[in-house]
């Protein structure tokens, strides 16, 4: 479920130009990048800000730039949707797009202190935090 809540949090086949069904295809568009407007999504959604942008996908100038050109690199598109994929794991645990969002922001002792939302800037950062939330989920930490 995680893989299609992921695609529904940047825009779905309205966002991305056409319907993706699997991460097969998902991949495949990546691959060839994502339309900016996937991006313009989350954050019209409130799931992420621009500063949290800047932090985790890519920065605003970059973002400026890739708005001329229509579509996000690989590179970029793979940093969106690792970043999708753990918002809508959160949103599955939480129950809301709220409790997520606050979750993900707020500073977790499992964590180290970090926020979730502050490792999403690497793939190993963002299995930890999907490590985490499906021990959640599973009722195996707080």
């Amino acid at each position: 479920m995680t893989i299609q809540h992921a695609i529904e949090i940047v825009g779905g086949s309205v966002a991305l130009g056409h319907s993706v069904r699997s991460g097969r295809e998902l991949v495949a568009a990546m691959r060839d990048g994502l339309p900016v407007g996937a991006v313009e999504h989350v954050i019209a959604s409130g799931r992420l800000s621009l500063a949290e942008l800047d932090q985790v996908v890519l920065p605003r100038k970059t973002l400026s730039h890739r708005r001329k050109i229509g579509t996000l690199t690989p590179d970029q598109s793979d940093r969106l949707m690792r970043t999708a994929r753990v918002i809508a794991a959160a949103e599955e645990t939480f129950g809301s797009q709220e409790k997520a969002a606050t979750w993900l922001r707020r500073p977790t002792t499992a964590l180290g202190g970090d926020t979730p939302l502050s490792l999403l800037d690497t793939s190993e950062g963002a299995l930890i935090v999907e490590d985490l939330l499906a021990r959640i989920d599973h009722g195996l930490a707080a």
